[in-house]
């Protein structure tokens, strides 16, 4: 078997979430999941953004569906990934995974993928989010009448 994964950058950022984005030109999400040769991951944080690594994938020699098994183990700690399109059994595969996978309709810049995300860390983000990264949720009165019947 000739698999290769290249993980190229090791920055850290407290309390970042990893964000991954299929890619054939480290510019834009324009890769399908299963057709992705890289994976361009950025550590994104209210602070900001900052490139991660690269994850390159080389398939070549597996079999179809050990190829979307390979992509979802080499994505191990990426918390939200975004491609250009992914199967409904890829996808499946990859919230198994902890991975939330996001699609794009058309070639959409990586950059203002991660301004929108850091827009959104910084204002209210959903709760999903500040469960990845580590974001002290509002307490919420609606939730006492749950509580109080234990």
């Amino acid at each position: 078997m000739n698999t290769k994964i290249t993980v190229e950058g090791d920055r850290s950022m407290n309390d970042a979430m990893k964000v991954a984005f299929a890619t054939k030109d480290m510019e834009e999400i324009n890769a399908h999941f299963g057709g992705a040769r890289e994976f361009v991951v950025y550590n994104v944080s209210k602070e900001g953004f900052s490139l991660c690594e690269v994850i390159k994938t080389d398939t070549t020699g597996i079999e179809d569906d050990d190829k979307t098994d390979f992509r979802v183990r080499a994505l191990r700690g990426v918390n939200i990934m975004y491609c250009e399109s992914i199967g409904g059994t890829a996808a499946a595969k990859v919230i198994r995974a902890g991975i939330h996978p996001m699609k794009v309709n058309e070639p959409t810049l990586i950059e203002d993928i991660l301004k929108s995300l850091v827009a959104m860390i910084n204002s209210n983000p959903p709760p999903w989010i500040k469960r990845i990264i580590h974001m002290q949720t509002e307490h919420d009165i609606r939730q006492d009448r749950w509580a109080e019947g234990e």
